[in-house]
């Protein structure tokens, strides 16, 4: 029998397996449900924006060719949508695979990145994997600390600081002041990557506009997601906001043609989506404050969120309460799973659906304080 663990760099034995948990159909069979509702992993609830399937569907004729055309207009049209020029962009099959692109891109073993204590999971497991030591930075009341992840930068002289704005789990935002100092108190040759998967749910006058970092020549990525509010996480497409030179080097690393020509046509309706698209954000902050207003009425404590989800502090067993919600059809995410015991994250959806949740969160909540 061959021994891989023997064959395969020595960090991949020394890292657990990206955890995703019991599938919907183990969730039917133990409990003996019909219908499950997912609400742990972040997805969209409310369904792809129109036109986006049919545009998607009318591209399937040209499943013969490869999607050269299709990327440089999808890469022409991100351009004007994010403010940029299309050489910035660098179109890939989902962010997750952007991360792996970047840390093999900048990464050799020994380097140095820094990550904070409660964030993405993967960016620490696919730098880990590269070879590179990982400087965990503990969170600020539940804030990403960035003048201590600064300082960690320079004490390690680390390569790569890794963001996540909003920040999952805990849908914390960054403002521009916070960001700009955060900017210049690290080491000359460290990359800060910017993963904005959560930022198309704010509104523009919020967002930090990180694409004039990289106009600038600062040393910033910035990664987007078509996954979370334009709702595309089955086709996984995502883009990154690059320096031109630095595309270059990423189209090295990269592999050609990586994304697939229905996944570029529904992201390229994603962005004519106008009103709809705004719409949309204003119907997913309206039922998040259902969320949060419920979670209230239950005796649950939600912090502010600017995403999708919603993080709340619970005074009842997490997991147990995971559980007993699960009983009744609904998944939800205990927060002992990224280190977080005594809270839950719940993903928004459609208010009915919210009012639902809530209210059986209540009866489950007292339930276990008996």
């Amino acid at each position: 029998m061959t021994d891989w663990s023997k064959i395969v760099v020595p960090a991949l034995s020394e890292l657990d397996p990206f955890a995703l948990g019991e599938t919907i159909s183990d969730v039917q069979a133990r409990y003996g449900l019909e219908e499950v509702v997912k609400l742990n992993w972040n997805e969209n609830l409310f369904g792809p924006l129109p036109g986006v399937v049919e545009a998607a569907r009318d591209e399937l004729e040209n499943l013969s060719l490869y999607p050269e055309l299709v990327n440089s207009a999808f890469s022409e049209e991100v351009a004007q949508y994010a403010g940029t020029v299309p050489g910035r962009i660098v179109p890939a099959h989902g962010t997750l695979a952007l991360i792996g692109v970047l840390a093999s891109a900048f990464l050799r073993p020994g380097d140095h990145v820094v990550v904070p204590a409660r964030t993405y999971g993967l960016y620490a497991q696919l730098s880990a994997v590269r070879g590179a030591t990982i400087e965990r930075v503990p969170l600020s009341e539940l804030a990403l600390d960035l003048d201590a992840m600064a300082s960690a930068a320079r004490e390690t002289s680390a390569k790569i600081v890794w963001i996540c704005d909003p920040n999952n789990p805990t849908g914390w935002v960054i403002g521009g002041e916070e960001w700009e100092s955060f900017l210049d108190a690290l080491p000359v040759g460290c990359v800060a990557i910017a993963d904005e998967a959560y930022v198309d749910y704010l509104p523009a006058d919020r967002r930090v506009r990180r694409e004039l970092d990289v106009e600038n020549g600062r040393s910033v990525v910035v990664l987007r997601s078509f996954s979370k509010f334009f709702g595309l996480a089955g086709l996984r497409l995502g883009y990154a906001i690059v320096d031109e030179a630095l595309a270059s080097y990423l189209g090295l690393v990269e592999e050609p043609f990586n994304v697939n020509c229905a996944g570029l046509a529904a992201g390229r309706a994603c962005l004519r989506a106008g009103d709809a698209a705004e719409a949309r954000r204003a119907e997913i902050a309206e039922a998040r404050e259902t969320l949060s207003s419920g979670l209230r009425e239950a005796g649950v404590e939600p912090l502010p969120s600017a995403a999708n989800f919603v993080l709340a502090r619970v005074d009842v067993d997490d997991t147990n309460l995971a559980d007993g919600l699960a009983a009744r059809g609904l998944l939800i995410r205990p927060g002992s799973d990224f280190g977080l015991p005594g809270y839950v994250r719940i993903t928004v959806g459609p208010s009915p659906l919210m009012r639902r949740v809530t209210g059986e969160l209540g009866e489950v909540c007292a339930a276990l304080r008996g």
